[in-house]
């Protein structure tokens, strides 16, 4: 089989637009061009690679392995111009990373003093919830995760980054809000409104109830910290969430965080990445700035 390596990287184009048309404007390439390159991948593969439905692409299974290949080919290559780079005194290349969604809080004030830094590096952030990062990890779509509660099936290299306190919280004119010393007993009538099943902030809060033989009233669901304060805002019942969901943008508390036993809940941030993964040069430097920035801050963050 004979395929150049820019083929590859059309045919990667391809399998994550989904478009022969956008693939090819992302090689910079007429779609005639992009058609041509194509019909010859498939020629030289000697099996379809993928098939058209309702003008959308759809990968064959030998599709989805050259995909999965040529993702792989791309990834050492990079990380081989990183290291050159690296040896000519440059830093500069492409850093991906998938924070679950209340990472977002805080993540953007690192980024930013690691783009001040280091101006050449691009940088791409997927903020999803915790499924969607997960799965962008099984995938090993990116450099670095960071996730509260990293998966139990997957093998993963793990360090802690910081901590991520979980508050009970309530209406600021809540009864509850101005005791000095509030059981959980003391909660069970009470209304709660918690996050979506698979975040972090649930699976985290629902360890912690059932550990404590506690149940609670669930009034809703929610989908977001954002829709979850403003529900408690409203009056339609407690929650429970990270610091870094709770602060606007003055600093300031618009609920009240409950004198409540045995909370905050205690959980961390983590930093992931698949179990044998090679982390490229650039990689190694934001993780290295990850851990130095989450000390500096200190008591400030935790």
């Amino acid at each position: 089989m004979n395929i150049t390596f820019r083929q590859l990287r059309l045919f990667l184009a391809l399998a994550e637009t989904g478009s022969v048309s956008v693939a090819a404007r992302r090689m910079h390439v007429t779609q005639p061009t992009a058609s041509m390159q194509l019909k010859e991948i498939t020629n030289a593969i000697g099996l379809p690679l993928y098939e058209v439905v309702s003008r959308k692409v759809f990968l064959t299974d030998i599709g989805k392995e050259l995909a999965k290949t040529g993702k792989e080919i791309a990834q050492e290559w990079e990380k081989y111009e990183q290291q050159v780079d690296a040896l000519k005194g440059l830093t500069r290349g492409k850093l991906k990373v998938a924070v679950v969604s209340t990472a977002k809080y805080f993540i953007p004030r690192i980024l930013g003093g690691f783009c001040n830094k280091y101006p050449q590096i691009d940088i791409s952030l997927e903020v999803l919830n915790r499924d969607g990062v997960v799965k962008r990890l099984e995938d090993n779509l990116d450099d670095l995760y960071i996730m509260s509660q990293p998966p139990l099936h997957v093998e993963i290299e793990d360090e802690i980054l910081m901590s991520n306190p979980l508050y009970l919280v309530a209406p600021q004119k809540h009864d509850l809000a101005h005791k000095k010393q509030i059981t959980l007993a003391s909660l069970k009538k009470e209304k709660f409104i918690l996050r979506e099943k698979g975040s972090g902030t649930r699976m985290a809060m629902e360890a912690f109830f059932k550990n404590n033989s506690f149940k609670p009233d669930v009034r809703l669901e929610l989908g977001s910290n954002e829709a979850i304060k403003q529900a408690v805002i409203g009056g339609l019942g407690l929650a429970v969430l990270s610091k870094y969901a709770l602060e606007d943008q003055t600093g300031q508390h618009d609920v009240a965080i409950l004198n409540c036993s045995k909370f905050p809940i205690k959980t961390s941030w983590h930093i992931v990445y698949p179990k044998g993964k090679q982390l490229s040069p650039i990689a190694k430097i934001f993780k290295e700035h990850l851990l130095i920035t989450a000390s500096q801050w200190g008591e400030e963050l935790n």
